[in-house]
């Protein structure tokens, strides 16, 4: 028993390693800074899901927290990674507790009808941060320069009514178990989006006199929210058909 212990503990300590590289690793790969906010847009997200997915809520904590915080200090956002450390531990927590969760306790409207609220949520913060900070004349900073264009409030609408419309069509079409994780995934970006709205709101401006508009950066970390769950949950999917033994 000792001995099979221990293999697991060195299986754990080695898939947190992995996971934390490949989180850190990923949201380094691509990102695009956010001048009002003076934070960046990354694709990490799908890897702290990932993790948490197969893994459970301890390796989604660690990987999600330590790796996002050593991505934020190679990058150059010191005055982030304090909170991205906890932020993005409790997204990796979140994600991790709920997947790991039996959803039998919701009945098959109470599930639909929730999934539907979750979609509406995200739809309407998108398309309403979206028109009042996002439209008009703005700027991309990529690594490489900045790019003008205009964006009309037409756009963030849509976007945010294709969100509310994918989102309750996941949960109405899927099967309960596939959209619990969709819930989860949901769920704990939410956390993150709360989490980094609270920080520019109460500490970065304060702490740090940087002139910083919390609710700019809401789109910008839902859209993050958003590729994370397109990547993960297929992915996640594949790894658990392929290798069935995660599953415990």
């Amino acid at each position: 028993m000792m001995l099979t212990d221990k293999k697991i503990s060195t299986r754990s300590l080695a898939v947190t390693a992995v996971f934390t590289a490949l989180v850190c690793v990923v949201t380094i790969l691509f990102s695009i800074y956010v001048p009002a906010t003076e934070g960046f847009f990354n694709i990490g997200e799908s890897m702290v899901f990932l993790s948490a997915l197969l893994f459970g809520p301890f390796v989604g904590a660690f990987a999600g927290g330590v790796g996002s915080m050593l991505a934020d200090l190679i990058l150059g956002y010191p005055h982030y990674a304090p909170a991205t450390l906890i932020i993005k531990a409790c997204e990796g927590a979140v994600v991790g507790t709920l997947k790991s969760k039996n959803p039998k306790f919701c009945t098959k409207i109470q599930w639909k009808f929730l999934t539907v609220a979750l979609g509406i949520a995200a739809g309407f913060l998108l398309g309403w941060v979206g028109t009042t900070r996002y439209s008009g004349e703005v700027e991309l900073t990529l690594g490489w320069g900045t790019f003008a264009f205009y964006v009309p409030p037409e756009v963030w609408i849509t976007l945010g009514i294709i969100t509310a419309l994918a989102i309750s069509a996941l949960g109405i079409l899927t099967d309960p178990e596939f959209g619990w994780t969709i819930f989860s995934v949901i769920t704990g970006g939410f956390v993150m989006v709360l989490g980094y709205f609270l920080y520019q709101m109460f500490l970065i401006y304060p702490l740090f006199k940087i002139e910083v508009v919390a609710i700019t950066e809401i789109p910008v970390n839902i859209g993050q929210m958003l590729v994370g769950l397109i990547v993960a949950i297929p992915v996640a999917k594949i790894v658990l058909r392929r290798l069935p033994q995660l599953k415990s």
